[in-house]
């Protein structure tokens, strides 16, 4: 499973690379960067509006990100010099991976809690591994032109996109008999199949709002805070079922990335 995945990550870099190439014939411009930062996975873990948990069940991402810039269009056409679309808008491909550590906080497994049914949930603990590959389209509510040229330092955006997602979830337990597979090992009133660690793919949802910073003619630095909710309630390797398990798993990335211009 692991090498399909792999080989399909392989041939999407490979048909982003041949885009640009043939994009570039087409006096396109063109931004490659990088973008890292911690991650807040919302899942199964934990309880519902913890702060432990929302703190605790952290991880990092990292990712490859490339822009289709129409508004170099701007120097060779007539007709695009005043188009608002060229101006204030830009397609954003992305190759990402994050990963996270997952254990269980709040009430349920307070040191005051000395049941069997709390020792299991402290015990538990797992893993959320995500691929995304996807695009987005941001909007500038600035020209796109003027940032460029450095008539602006700061360029706010916002942006909504899809992005496809191959997960790699992992399940412990230092309870019991230690197995995975045996549910005498997890929590009593999970239902049978709660725990599912098979990796698997589904889509996602992803809105940002960030801003970008001039460091040069070829250069920016990006802030941006995304939203990334997925299709899927085992990214996490955990759909317990219960009345407070509302949403499937989403998470919050804060990233810094650094953007360079091709011409």
């Amino acid at each position: 499973m692991i090498s399909q995945i792999k080989k399909r990550i392989f041939i999407i870099v490979l048909f982003l690379l041949s885009i640009q190439y043939s994009y570039s014939q087409f006096a396109f411009s063109h931004e490659v960067g990088i973008i890292t930062g911690p991650v807040a996975f919302q899942s199964d873990f934990g309880e519902r509006h913890d702060f432990d948990t929302n703190s605790g069940n952290t991880g990092i991402g990292i990712g490859i990100v490339y822009y289709l810039n129409f508004d170099y269009l701007t120097n060779y056409y007539y007709w695009s010099a005043n188009n608002y679309f060229t101006d204030h808008f830009k397609i954003r491909a992305e190759l990402s991976w994050n990963k996270t550590e997952l254990n269980h906080f709040g009430t349920w497994v307070d040191k005051s809690r000395t049941s069997a049914a709390a020792d299991k949930l402290r015990a538990h603990s797992g893993e959320a591994q995500n691929f995304n590959v996807g695009a987005q389209l941001e909007y500038y509510p600035i020209s796109i032109k003027a940032f460029s040229q450095g008539n602006h330092y700061l360029a706010p955006f916002v942006s909504f996109g899809v992005q496809f997602v191959s997960f790699n979830p992992k399940v412990t337990t230092t309870y019991g008999d230690l197995n995975v597979n045996n549910p005498n090992n997890f929590y009593p009133n999970w239902e049978p199949g709660s725990i599912d660690a098979k990796s698997g793919t589904t889509w996602s949802l992803v809105g940002s709002v960030g801003t970008r910073y001039k460091l040069s003619i070829l250069s920016d630095l990006m802030l941006d805070l995304r939203v990334q909710s997925y299709f899927s309630d085992y990214t996490d390797g955990l759909d317990h079922q219960l009345p407070s398990n509302k949403s499937n798993d989403w998470l919050v990335w804060l990233n810094v990335g650094y953007i360079y211009y091709f011409d």
